[in-house]
């Protein structure tokens, strides 16, 4: 990881008001250094973090997601109700997700059209709209 991955990582931490610990700079580093936005998974962060030589535990990395998702710096997409991915992209954005490969990226939203929600229920107020598109490879015909 270069200093300036480590030095994006910080600020990002710093503008959320996120204090800087040394497992969250690695984290945040990972996942902003570049200046890239992606999608995660906390295995995933895992991985790269113990890929590069960093100690930081799988619980440990699920409470700091945990942790930038409450700051606002990411954004929480499940997918089946049970698989969390994380999103460096905070805005509202439909997402596709790949069924083959169990990946997530962005769908265009300028494509996206959503003309009229129902009315919640009594007492209740809609909180967000997540779309998430399912796709499958095509299968080729012989």
């Amino acid at each position: 990881m270069t200093h300036t991955h480590v030095e994006n990582g910080t600020r990002w931490l710093e503008q959320a008001g996120v204090r800087p610990t040394r497992q969250r700079v690695t984290l945040a580093s990972l996942l902003v250094g570049d200046g890239q936005h992606r999608h995660v998974t906390a295995e995933s962060l895992f991985e790269a973090a113990k890929g590069q030589g960093d100690a930081v535990s799988l619980a440990t990395v699920y409470n700091t997601l945990r942790a930038f998702c409450e700051a606002g710096l990411l954004q929480e997409v499940t997918v089946d109700g049970s698989k969390s991915y994380f999103d460096t992209n905070t805005h509202d954005h439909p997402h596709f997700f790949w069924e083959d490969d169990g990946r997530l990226t962005d769908a265009p939203s300028e494509q996206l059209v959503i003309a009229e929600l129902p009315d919640a229920p009594d007492g209740a107020e809609i909180a967000s709209v997540d779309v998430v598109i399912r796709l499958r490879r095509k299968s080729a015909k012989g």
